[in-house]
């Protein structure tokens, strides 16, 4: 199982770092190790004075497959669900300063955090999928997958070229903008907007 991260696929995110638009996608790793789920608390790490949170829509990997063509790469996805990419953003900014990669601010233990997933009967469509994450009641960040810079047909087709697909393997698509810090005794609550309406897929404490 892979845990695929792209960056910066929403404009108006990338603007509020004062990074430039890129022009492929920007890809990325986190290990296994990465993943919380079943809700289950996240402790402040140590190592940075500035976590982020960044709430993105998860693809879940439904089959095998490279090089896939984009007349068949939605039928890749075998489930929608949300995630948390947790970034050390300090952390980032140095390594960035020093051309360094970014796994120390982007894969560290827990940063994955992963709600849970929606079959996509459950959805009014994949072009349109919308989102959005509250911390401690209020809302921060509301994002709609029409506004990726590359949509889920262009993620899985790039990243296929360079890694094998396999069953389970997830993608998480970026992050639009309003990503911010968080604090000892924080909560995050993700949710989806599916046929019926919001469903809540993800909490988190931060402790």
């Amino acid at each position: 199982m892979k845990i695929i991260c792209i960056g910066r696929n929403y404009a108006d995110h990338a603007k509020e770092l004062n990074n430039p638009i890129p022009a492929r996608p920007v890809v990325f790793m986190k290990p296994p190790s990465a993943l919380l789920v079943n809700g289950k608390p996240f402790y402040y790490p140590e190592f940075t004075k500035d976590l982020h949170y960044e709430a993105e829509l998860v693809l879940k990997i439904g089959k095998n497959g490279r090089h896939v063509q984009p007349e068949f790469a939605l039928d890749y996805i075998q489930e929608v669900g949300l995630g948390i990419d947790f970034t050390a953003r300090d952390l980032q900014s140095e390594l960035k300063s020093k051309g360094q990669p970014w796994e120390l601010a982007k894969g560290f233990d827990g940063s994955a955090v992963l709600g849970s997933f929606v079959a996509l009967n459950q959805l009014p469509g994949l072009s349109n999928v919308e989102f959005f994450l509250e911390k401690n009641g209020e809302r921060v960040q509301h994002g709609f997958s029409k506004d990726m810079l590359f949509s889920f047909q262009d993620i899985i087709c790039f990243v296929s070229q360079y890694f094998k697909l396999q069953m389970g393997d997830l993608i998480y698509t970026g992050t639009p903008a309003g990503v911010g810090p968080v604090t000892v005794g924080d909560q995050l609550r993700a949710s989806l907007v599916t046929v019926a309406g919001p469903k809540e897929l993800l909490t988190c404490d931060i402790k």
